[in-house]
C-alpha cells in the first residue's frame, strides 16, 4: 500500500470511529487526509471500497495480535480473560465501533452487506478456533457447537459496542466477563472429568 493510500486509509478510520458512518464523507476524509478527495476515486474507485480498505486494514491488525494471544490460550479461565482482553482492546482501538458503523451503512447500501458479512467470518472462525481449543477432548467437546457460539460471540461484541455507544457510563461487558470468570472454574472440573472418565 502506497503512502498515499495509507494516509486515506488511516484518515478514514479516525473519520468513522469519529464521525459515523453518516459523517464519513469524502471530503471530511480528505480533508483529515490533507489531500485532494478526487485521490480516494483514484486510488480507491469510491468511498465504499475505502472504507472496506479500512476494515481490512483494522482487522489485519488485530488478527494478528489475538492470534498471539490465543496461542497461549490453555484452559476456559483462559479463554474468558482472552475474550475480556480482546474486547478492551478493540473497544479502546474504535475497531468494533468500526465494523459496527459499516454494519449500519450496510443497511442503506445493500451492496455493502456481503462485503462486510465476508469480512465478519475469519472472526467467526476465530472465535469458533477458540472454542474449539479449550474443548478439545473435554466432555463440552461433543456439547458445545463451536461455530454457533463464535456467532453467537461475534454478535455479544458487536451488540455490546452499540450499548456502550448509546451510554459510556454503563459496562455489561465487565459484568458479563466478572460472571464468565466466576463460572470458569466450575466448567473447568466438568471438563477436566469428562476428560478423566475416557482415560479410565
Amino acid at each position: 500500500m502506497t503512502g498515499t493510500k495509507e494516509r486515506l486509509v488511516e484518515a478514514a478510520l479516525a473519520t468513522i470511529k469519529e464521525e459515523g458512518y453518516g459523517g464519513t464523507t469524502a471530503r471530511a476524509i480528505a480533508g483529515r487526509a490533507g489531500m485532494n478527495q478526487a485521490l480516494i476515486y483514484y486510488h480507491f474507485g469510491d468511498i465504499k471500497n475505502l472504507l472496506l480498505a479500512a476494515l481490512d486494514e483494522t482487522s489485519a491488525k488485530r488478527m494478528a495480535s489475538y492470534e498471539e494471544l490465543l496461542a497461549r490460550t490453555e484452559t476456559i479461565e483462559d479463554l474468558v480473560q482472552l475474550a475480556r482482553d480482546i474486547y478492551r482492546e478493540d473497544l479502546a482501538a474504535g475497531h468494533v465501533t468500526v465494523l459496527s458503523e459499516l454494519i449500519a451503512g450496510s443497511l442503506q447500501h445493500k451492496d455493502m452487506g456481503p462485503e462486510v458479512l465476508k469480512r465478519l467470518r475469519p472472526w467467526i472462525d476465530f472465535a469458533a478456533r477458540s472454542i474449539e481449543k479449550v474443548t478439545k477432548d473435554t466432555a463440552l467437546e461433543t456439547l458445545i457447537p463451536a461455530r454457533d457460539v463464535g456467532v453467537g460471540i461475534v454478535a455479544f461484541y458487536l451488540g455490546v459496542d452499540l450499548l456502550h455507544q448509546l451510554d459510556p457510563s454503563e459496562a455489561p461487558a465487565d459484568r458479563l466477563f466478572d460472571h464468565a470468570a466466576r463460572l470458569a472454574p466450575a466448567l473447568g472440573m466438568v471438563m477436566a472429568f469428562g476428560t478423566i472418565e475416557e482415560e479410565k
